[in-house]
Formats: structure tokens, C-alpha cells, sequence
């Protein structure tokens, strides 16, 4: 096993967990009442919703999720604001929840970084995505590239007791600007290392399988650089014990920016692996419908 990069306990960051103080009764169209907030950064936050009775989903999945716009000044009809959101929680909580954005002139997060517990929003119980086990094939190595709030949907699929089933090794690599802003990966990786549910799922020494590969591109943080870059000078191969990526076990997915998405694929199929789809199961996947 290679080294696994922590970040350390002692990150400041301004947190402000909120948790809903009571039931409220959801009005709006295909509404869910908003339970707990938590902000980590100026530009970071996470919310968690009930979840529809009938709603089902895949590890990685993500749904259109937002908030009535305002009048329309010709009419006064207000029509719905969405965007697509990974769901966070694994398939098998009771909850449902999001990692976002502050965008201050944003359509959607101006407004949704502004909710507290008991307040609704909108959530269209439609999910779709490419990040699932379904669009690769067999392998025994499973890498997740994440930058910013890309991490959304591995946050699901590392608590997915399947992703250990079909793998070996789970490698999750989050970059970030700062490291305040890699609180969230690290809480969850935490977590997920001692949590006793996910222990019963999936047996034990399940985590001893689980890397996290953090780094910053402005702050001095566990490891600096841009992944791809990374990968690119093999300073990520090294530290992990890796000779190269290899087609034969390697599966991976991407989610993050433009920027990221576009060079993960040249890299990725520069190592032989091609990208895949539901209906054409191959050896990595991106997710194309990321805004964050």
C-alpha cells in the first residue's frame, strides 16, 4: 500500500452547521425540506434534504435541484431555477445531500447558499449521470479525479459498499486552491474510515483499500500541484507505490472543471484506457453534466 496524504486536524476554516429545529411541510413543486447546512469556506458549503420515499439512484448519480426564480416582470410567473447536483449520500441513507458553490452573482447558488434548515427547495427525482459502476469494466483498481466540488459524487460511491466488492484498491484524488477547501474530503474520508455501519457492509480492513490523494495549487498544503500534473512528472505514481497506470486493472472517473476533465481525458487515454458510457462499459468515465 502506498502513502495515504491526510490533511491535518488543525485546518481553520469557518464552519457553521445548522440542523432543522423541527418538520415543515414542503409547498413547492416536487419540494424537500432542507435539514442541516454546514459552510466551510467563503465559497463552500453542503446541505442536506429529505429524501422522496420514491426516489432511487446509483452511487454517483446526480438531479436537477433548486429554487423558484423570481416574477417574471411581464407576467408575474415565477418559473423554476435548477442546475444538476451529484448526490453526496450513498444510496442507502435516508437523507439526501449536496456539496456547492457560492457563486455571488450565480442565478442559483447566490440564492441557495442562503438556506437553513426548514426552508424547501426544488428536487426533480430524475437522476441520471455517467460516474456509476455500470460504465466501466471489471478491473481491480479504481481511481476518482476530483477537483473542487467535483468530489460530490465520489463522496457517494466511496461510501458505496459495491465500489469494494468490485475492487482491490480505490484511489480518491481531490485538488483544490486551498486548504481550507479540502475539509470536506477529508471529514469524509474520516469518516468513512470509522464509521461501523459501513464496517457491517462491507467488512473489515475495507479502508485499509482506500487512498486519499489530496493537493493545493496556491497554499502549501499535503502535496502541492495540479494532479495532472502530477500524474504527468509520475510524483503521484511514486508516492503511491504505482509503476503507471495500466489497462488491464485500472478503471477511472472524472469530475471536476473543464479544464481538468479535458486533460484527465488526453492523460487517462494516453495510458490505453478509453472512455465509457451506461450502454458501452469501458475504462474510465466523465462526468459532462458537472457546473461546479
Amino acid at each position: 500500500m502506498g502513502t495515504a496524504y491526510r490533511v491535518c486536524k488543525d485546518i481553520t476554516v469557518h464552519m457553521n452547521i445548522a440542523t432543522e429545529p423541527s418538520k415543515a411541510v414542503a409547498a413547492l413543486p416536487d419540494a424537500q425540506i432542507v435539514t442541516e447546512v454546514q459552510h466551510y469556506t467563503g465559497s463552500l458549503f453542503r446541505f442536506r434534504t429529505t429524501r422522496p420515499r420514491s426516489l432511487r439512484f446509483r452511487a454517483g448519480e446526480f438531479v436537477m435541484i433548486g429554487l423558484m426564480g423570481d416574477p417574471d416582470p411581464a407576467n408575474g410567473k415565477r418559473k423554476p431555477l435548477l442546475r444538476a447536483y451529484s448526490i453526496a449520500s450513498p444510496t442507502w441513507d435516508d437523507g439526501l445531500e449536496f456539496y456547492s458553490i457560492k457563486v455571488k452573482d450565480g442565478p442559483l447558488t447566490s440564492r441557495l447558499q442562503h438556506i437553513q434548515p426548514g426552508d424547501q427547495i426544488i428536487l426533480r427525482p430524475k437522476p441520471v449521470g455517467t460516474l456509476v459502476h455500470d460504465a466501466l469494466l471489471p478491473g481491480k483498481r479504481l481511481w476518482f479525479f476530483a477537483s473542487g466540488t467535483g468530489i460530490a459524487p465520489f463522496a457517494s460511491l466511496l461510501r458505496e459498499p459495491q465500489t469494494y466488492e468490485d475492487y482491490e484498491r480505490v484511489i480518491l484524488t481531490h485538488t483544490c486552491r486551498e486548504t481550507a477547501e479540502l475539509k470536506y474530503g477529508a471529514d469524509l474520508i474520516e469518516t468513512i474510515r470509522g464509521d461501523e455501519l459501513l464496517r457491517d457492509l462491507i467488512g473489515d480492513g475495507f479502508a485499509d483499500r482506500l487512498t486519499y490523494y489530496p493537493t493545493t495549487t496556491r497554499d502549501d498544503g499535503p502535496k502541492t500541484g495540479r494532479v495532472t500534473r502530477l500524474l504527468r512528472n509520475g510524483t503521484l505514481f511514486a508516492d503511491l507505490g504505482i509503476d503507471r497506470m495500466d489497462p488491464e486493472i485500472d478503471r477511472a472517473m472524472v469530475c471536476g472543471s473543464l479544464g481538468l476533465n479535458t486533460d484527465m481525458k488526453e492523460i487517462l487515454e494516453g495510458f490505453g484506457l478509453r472512455e465509457g458510457a451506461n450502454a458501452a462499459p469501458a475504462e474510465y468515465v466523465v462526468e459532462k453534466a458537472f457546473v461546479g
